[in-house]
């Protein structure tokens, strides 16, 4: 069973939704679906933290240097100041 749902859109959002359809060649009503799953895949704003975004990237890289975790800030300010010379 299809369920309807009526949205009241801004008018600036409207006008957004229907250059998409024209240029998508969709319907307004497939663009809002698509929308809609594709925040629903995501789940709320904030709900996670940023740096669960990226957990799978936390330690993929070699960088070369054995301490930068630990000693960042002193190789990017000496970078700095070489960069400053």
């Amino acid at each position: 069973m299809e369920d309807q749902v009526t949205v009241r859109l801004p008018a600036d959002l409207s006008q957004a939704l229907r250059r998409a359809s024209r240029r998508l060649r969709r319907k307004n009503s497939d663009i809002v679906r698509l929308a809609l799953q594709a925040f629903l895949q995501v789940g709320e704003p904030g709900a996670s933290k940023p740096a669960d975004r990226v957990r799978g990237l936390i330690g993929s890289l070699r960088s070369g240097v054995p301490d930068l975790a630990e000693r960042h800030r002193d190789y990017v300010l000496a970078a700095l100041r070489r960069r400053g010379r």
